[in-house]
């Protein structure tokens, strides 16, 4: 999941919340999925983990100081 942009896993994690809703799957296939999705998820949560962290030293730096820290 390292090597897949935002964008690609949020995309196909939607695929996989389809699916699974659908309810036409047989038990091992949702199963597969279901751990698919959750792996997706924490990529998701990652990447906007991340993003939060560059977003926030960036506020923090708002009383005058206008350097973007490296993360």
């Amino acid at each position: 999941m390292e090597g897949i942009s935002f964008e690609k896993a949020l995309q196909r994690l939607e695929e996989v919340v389809d699916q699974l809703e659908s309810g036409s799957l047989d038990l091992e296939t949702s199963i597969k999925l279901f751990e698919e999705g959750i792996a997706l998820s924490m990529r998701c949560q990652q990447e906007l983990h991340q993003a939060e962290g560059r977003i926030q030293q960036l506020v923090k730096k708002l009383d005058g100081s206008w350097d973007l820290a490296d993360i």
